[in-house]
């Protein structure tokens, strides 16, 4: 399946320049969302609160997120796409600020709830809106830049969030985004050139659903993502639990598989230009043997160091390879279809970490790692059909 583009307003010349403003961007609300995880005890004694009340407060801008993605088209209407985008970038600032400087507990769920209608609604129309700012034929090594913003922050949110609690305080560590995402709004403002509604947008994305290989595109999205945060979110346990590693070699590790992430957002493009269907059929598969292959060999540093380099590597080619898939397979509904990849990503996300969490609980990090492992090849399974669907 090569990469060509239909859609109406695809430009002749790529405007690089709102692209990366569109990655610095990503990478802020990335960073936001992941770097609280590792400043929990410190703000649950800030605030007086429990470590589960901040955890679920973490966690809440998911809920928000998936479902923004589904119903923001509808509820903005005809709204300039880049006084949209505009206006979740500044949402994104007055969440990380409020999170920052918020007196109660109260306040910092509402600052996560903004910056979970941020989330999903940035990712909700980065497709259709990378694909009117770069001709068909790029669209892949754009959206692997955006993926490369994610890739990044997910590497490096924790670890800095961590250090910097230390030297300025969990509310210092936060708010040090703020000057990031301020340069992501004014860089947009002044870059971005006016989006007017395509003649799909607003609709519902539920629509989409009643072509079958959108349904078996959206079920393999859900298995793959409940795949993928089935081992992501247990990773830190695992190594800290069966691969007995200290501080220090736990993030070398983690950067290791940062690594191979940013490897997998440069290679990615090239690959989607042969093959679409290639990527989101095999790939899956890779997963599956990797988190069964950490199962075995998680006793050994040297061995988890290169399974996590390649898992890293994985993880983002795929998700990129949807993201690809949607610009070809629905270039005239991409805002709908954009809408439902994400909404599905986040509630695979959620479903991963859920059963994972609970078989890691009570069955321990084999039966997790192992639900992980047949979830993608259950991705596997669909996207071959969704393939198959196509070419009939």
């Amino acid at each position: 399946m090569a990469v060509t583009s239909t859609f109406t307003s695809a430009p002749v010349k790529a405007a690089w320049n709102p692209v990366f403003a569109m990655t610095l961007g990503a990478f802020v609300l990335v960073s936001s969302e992941f770097m609280p995880m590792s400043l929990i005890s410190p703000m649950a004694s800030g605030l007086s609160v429990s470590e589960g009340q901040v955890g679920q407060a973490v966690s809440f801008s998911g809920i928000l997120a998936l479902l923004t993605s589904l119903f923001l088209s509808k509820v903005v209407g005809t709204l300039d796409r880049k006084t949209l985008l505009c206006g979740l970038t500044f949402l994104m600032v007055a969440a990380c600020t409020l999170v920052a400087v918020a007196p109660n507990y109260s306040l910092v769920l509402v600052g996560r709830a903004l910056l979970g209608i941020s989330i999903g609604g940035f990712w909700s129309i980065s497709t259709a809106t990378v694909m009117r700012l770069v001709p068909g034929e790029v669209v892949p090594r754009a959206l692997a830049i955006l993926q490369g913003a994610v890739a990044f922050g997910t590497t490096v949110a924790a670890p800095l969030g961590s250090f910097l609690g230390g030297v300025v305080g969990w509310r210092g560590a936060l708010f040090a985004l703020v000057p990031v995402a301020i340069v992501a709004l004014v860089w947009l403002m002044v870059k971005l050139p006016k989006l007017p509604v395509e003649p799909n947008a607003g609709r519902m994305a539920f629509y989409l659903l009643a072509k079958p290989s959108v349904c078996f595109a959206v079920a393999a999205t859900l298995f793959l993502f409940a795949g993928q945060f089935a081992v992501f979110t247990y990773l830190r346990s695992f190594l800290e639990g069966v691969t007995k590693v200290d501080t220090n070699t736990l993030s070398a590790l983690l950067l290791v598989m940062g690594v191979g992430s940013l490897t997998g957002s440069l290679l990615v493009s090239p690959i989607l230009k042969r093959t679409i269907y290639g990527v989101i059929i095999a790939v899956p598969l890779l997963m599956a043997a990797l988190a069964l292959a950490m199962i075995y060999f998680g006793a050994s540093v040297w061995g988890m160091g290169a399974l996590l380099f390649v898992w890293g590597l994985s993880t983002t080619v795929c998700p990129v390879g949807w993201f690809a898939w949607l610009s070809v397979s629905l270039p005239n509904d991409a805002e709908a279809g954009g809408s439902l990849i994400v909404a599905t990503m986040q509630l695979g996300l959620f479903v991963g970490a859920t059963i994972g969490g609970m078989l890691l609980d009570h069955f321990g990090s084999e039966l997790a790692f192992g639900f992980g492992a047949a979830a993608a090849v259950m991705s596997t399974v669909l996207a071959a059909i969704t393939h198959r669907l196509r070419t009939n």
